[in-house]
């Protein structure tokens, strides 16, 4: 009761509170991200101050401020600053929708001015969570807060090259000699201070590369901390995604044991409550600064990358989360972490951000009399709230500060924004009048032990994403050695074995008896029972499952997969059975359709005897299986033709088959070239359909030996390549893009049929982001995919290797070398080719798909965005797209001009997801339907309608009983 009281008070001095601040907060909760204008209003802010051409940032004023529906926020806020704000929205947007002569010239008149204010609108919003453009501003700012402590973070994510950790470094080291020369630092605790984000100081800050990072990054960090320690400024490692947690906790082991170091107390390190890790996280740091003689400084935080945690592990098919999906947990372990501090006083200098009364109240009740502790909060939120503590419980407050260039700030304004403009979050709720005091005091103890459980159920764990439709295939966590180890092991085991052979080509009289063999069991197959047939594709999925790490070793071994595209096939492989047998489940069964009384019409799919499988080497398990158990769920027989290159991973694959119970007469393989085998299986007239995934080659030879048949006319699913393009406005993040761009032209060493190949980039951003793109291609890693560490592998055969060279080499004497990934000469003997990005003109210089790591770059003007879409077209391929805009009407335009079977908007465009993207191409990528998707499986069936006159037996008794009402 005391803690809701403290917590009571605390809001009622916040309420009481009447300055500039409350007319931006209720700005933010009247356009809350709950509400279309909040979100056209985030975008805008995070997008407008990076844009550097004028006609773009107009384009993205119109888009976002036209469309919206202003006048509904009209009148609901009391605040007269957020009416009068609506006002000038509502009359800009009537202002951009004007139309004709007139009108027209008020427009062109009027987007300057627009522009003008909704630039300087955004500063402003900018200036509310950042202290200054650069430290000395920042100095000046905080100088002017004397009640404050501070803690300075310059600002910028997560570096993407080398140069972007360099300039991160200087930054940090500049601010630390400007604040000693400033003569503000006492000692570590009432002085300011430095965050530091890990992932600025190193571009590939992640478990994997944990052996690089441990050299390359330590001695970065301890020459920073060493400065810091100079001036006795304090030193905070930032808290950053849960995959980030182990690599960060062993540097800063490694900072508490270095003896330079030793019993100097400015080393310090955030936790987040809101991993399920945190308590054991707290009891780790008491144990390691008993160990090491010092008392650790703690900042307790919430957590800010909640619904990114929860996505990737969606991605991901952990167990689990990582973090809780309830704030109410999350706000107990606050509490429970907050405890554990407190009763280690010796070992923890406790520092308490939030911006939550009740979660102050608690910390106050807690600490009774000690007040060897201080509370956080971040710049330009809970001000009102710790300016009442101070003066009350007189407990230090410690502001944590960004720093920075505006162009730099969107990731941490996006943070900020959905922080305050979410509609569950407390300091959005707290200055909201209709928000009862009482429900902002609730105790989270009381809401976690009144729930039904600690998870949310309105977020499904990641296995239970698809809900009852079907499980999601689970993946391996590899930042966590209990689970990555034990697949390690197998294949490390797998691999002392594996001696690479040729394949035993099929021969003629052995395809023969395999064609009677399915020609004889179509009947009995086709006649079992649907549901029999779905449970043995379910037992499949299950087996695929059980010997994963298995598959995925020989993924690694034969296919020359990098492990975690090896594993990531596994899944697909696994969701096909899933997936399919759910639409089995529905596609299947007989529809009743409606017709006139005392008729019964029903409408079946039925099996269409053998379907030939031809798959390709790239996905030598997730396609070849895929296509097979798309025809086997229908009643179809199977006659498989995997590549060559890739046969043992297909006979692992058929064996599991047949382990879950499909009869060997039912599913065959052959194998062999195109002439020994794949032309006599097309050309014959047992053969009653055809699935291919291959080149454009095969798939018209193929269409021709079909067309050559005398018997019936069968039905030929192809999906072939593409020259798949993306496209980036400067609207655009240049991060992501190129984050986007390293997946997407670069994963699988560019052998995926949907990776990127020719990229197109606004003129007005190229430079920025081919400097960016050619500094994150240096930090790829190309070696053998056996190590987990490694990024590409080699491509798959000697023949691949040559087509790429020669087409390099052509490159080289009519395009400009933009960047190559300098490999070592024994690697290109065994066919590794490196990563290669070219700037060309257009993309009438391709002759067609190449199909490996090169990526071919164009430049653009805005105006001619039509012009590139027709070229595109032109090609004649339309498989995937990538399309990197802020701006909606942008991306509508694109999607309603190209053609093309898969579009990606502001992420990377592979990796598509059975029954999430269904996968497939138009033009001379495919006929489509698109595999992995609702319409596939009917194309293996044939239609077959039955008409019963029910009312043949002299009468319709069914209409004569029906009665009156």
């Amino acid at each position: 009761q005391h803690v809701r009281y403290t917590a009571e008070q605390l809001i009622n001095a916040v309420r009481g509170t009447n300055n500039d601040t409350d007319h931006f907060r209720a700005l933010l909760t009247e356009y809350d991200l709950s509400n279309a204008e909040g979100g056209a209003l985030m975008c805008s802010a995070e997008a407008i101050l990076r844009i550097p051409d004028k006609t773009t940032i107009e384009r993205l004023i119109t888009d976002k401020i036209s469309h919206a529906d202003w006048a509904h926020h009209l009148g609901r806020n009391k605040s007269k600053f957020v009416n009068s704000t609506t006002w000038s929205l509502l009359l800009t947007g009537k202002i951009l929708n004007l139309s004709g002569v007139l009108p027209n010239l008020l427009k062109r008149c009027g987007e300057p001015i627009v522009r003008q204010a909704v630039t300087q609108a955004v500063k402003m919003l900018c200036k509310q969570f950042v202290l200054g453009q650069n430290i000395d501003e920042a100095l000046q700012v905080a100088a002017g807060m004397p009640d404050y402590l501070f803690s300075f973070d310059m600002l910028g994510e997560e570096a993407r090259t080398t140069a972007d950790a360099h300039r991160y470094f200087e930054s940090y080291m500049q601010a630390i000699e400007v604040i000693a020369r400033s003569g503000q630092q006492n000692d570590v605790h009432t002085g300011p201070g430095i965050s530091v984000k890990l992932s600025a100081l190193h571009p590939r800050f992640e478990w994997r590369k944990h052996a690089r990072v441990m050299r390359e990054l330590m001695p970065r960090l301890i020459e920073l901390t060493l400065l810091a320690k100079q001036y006795n400024i304090g030193v905070t490692i930032d808290a950053e995604e849960a995959e980030r947690l182990d690599l960060t906790l062993d540097i800063f082991t490694e900072l508490c044991n270095d003896p330079r170091f030793a019993e100097w107390p400015g080393l310090g390190i955030a936790v987040q409550a809101y991993q399920k890790r945190a308590p054991y996280v707290i009891d780790y740091l008491v144990d390691l600064a008993r160990t090491t003689h010092r008392r650790i400084n703690v900042r307790l935080v919430k957590g800010a990358y909640w619904d990114t945690e929860i996505k990737l592990a969606q991605e991901k098919g952990l167990s689990g989360y990582p973090v809780f999906t309830r704030k109410a947990a999350t706000d107990v372990t606050f509490i429970a972490c907050v405890k554990q501090m407190l009763a280690a006083k010796d070992a923890i200098y406790s520092q308490f951000a939030t911006h939550n009364a009740y979660s102050v109240a608690v910390v106050l009740e807690l600490a009774k009399d000690y007040n060897d502790f201080e509370f956080q909060a971040l710049y330009g939120m809970g001000a009102e709230l710790y300016a009442h503590v101070k003066q009350k419980y007189n407990i230090p407050c410690r502001i944590y500060a960004p720093v920075g260039a505006y162009h730099y700030l969107f990731g941490y304004l996006v943070r900020r924004l959905l922080e305050n403009g979410a509609n569950s979050s407390f300091v959005n709720r707290v200055l909201d009048e209709d928000a009862s005091i009482s429900e902002l005091v609730q105790d989270p103890y009381e809401l976690v032990e009144d729930a039904a459980s600690i998870e949310n159920p309105k977020i499904p764990l990641p296995i239970d994403l698809f809900g009852d439709t079907r499980p999601n295939s689970q993946g391996i966590d590899f930042t966590n050695p209990l689970e990555y180890l034990p697949v390690l092991e197998v294949l490390q085991a797998q691999a002392k074995s594996f001696k690479a052979k040729p394949p035993i080509h099929t021969t003629a009289e052995q395809l023969e008896r395999m064609l009677a063999l399915a020609k004889r069991a179509t009947n009995i197959w086709g006649q079992t029972d649907p549901g029999e047939r779905i449970a043995c594709i379910q037992r499949m999925a299950h087996l695929l499952e059980k010997h994963k790490a298995e598959l995925l070793a020989l993924l690694v071994l034969e296919g020359h997969k990098t492990i975690l595209d090896a594993l990531a096939e596994v899944r697909e492989a696994i969701d096909y059975c899933w997936y399919y047998s759910y639409r089995a489940n529905i596609d299947l069964s007989v529809q009743v359709l409606d017709g006139p009384t005392g008729e019964l019409n029903e409408l079946q799919l039925l099996p269409r005897g053998t379907i030939a499988c031809i798959s390709p080497w790239n996905f030598p398990l997730a396609i070849f299986l895929g296509q097979i158990i798309a025809a086997l769920v229908t009643g179809n027989t199977v006659i498989a033709k995997p590549a060559r290159q890739t046969t043992r991973i297909a006979t692992r694959a058929i064996e599991l088959l047949h382990d879950a119970g499909i009869p060997k007469e039912v599913v065959h393989m052959v194998i062999g070239t195109g002439a020994e085998v794949g032309d006599p299986l097309v050309q014959d007239l047992r053969v009653n359909g055809v699935m291919l995934t291959g080149s454009i080659d095969t798939a018209w030879r193929i269409n021709k030996n079909l067309a050559l048949r005398e018997g019936a006319i069968v039905p030929f699913i192809a999906e072939t390549g593409g020259q798949n393009a993306m496209l980036v406005d400067s609207s655009a993040l240049p991060e992501q893009v190129v984050s986007d761009v390293i997946t997407s032209a670069f994963g699988n060493a560019g052998q995926r049929c949907s990776c990127l190949r020719v990229l197109y980039l606004q003129e007005d951003v190229a430079d920025v982001i081919i400097d960016m793109l050619c500094g994150a291609m240096a930090e790829l890693s190309v070696a053998d995919p056996m190590s987990l560490e490694t990024d590409i592998g080699p491509v798959i055969d000697q023949e691949a290797y040559d087509q790429l060279q020669e087409h390099s080499q052509k490159l080289r004497q009519t395009a400009k070398l933009l960047y190559e990934v300098p490999l070592a000469t024994e690697l290109h003997q065994q066919n590794y080719f490196p990563p290669t990005a070219f700037e060309i003109q257009s993309i009438t210089q391709l002759e067609g798909e190449v199909f490996g790591p090169i990526l071919h770059v164009i430049r653009y003007p805005a105006t001619q965005l039509g012009h590139i879409l027709n070229e595109i077209n032109a090609t004649g391929y339309g498989l995937t797209l990538g399309i990197h805009s802020r701006i909606d009407d942008t991306v509508e335009f694109i999607v309603n001009h190209v053609k093309v079977g898969n579009v990606y908007v502001n992420r990377n465009m592979i990796g598509a997801v059975v029954g999430v993207q269904p996968f497939g191409g138009e033009g001379l990528s495919g006929t489509g339907p698109k595999a992995g998707g609702p319409y596939y499986l009917p194309r293996l069936t044939v239609e077959r309608t039955m008409c019963i006159n029910t009312a043949a037996i002299g009468g319709n008794a069914t209409l004569l009983n029906l009665g009156d009402e």
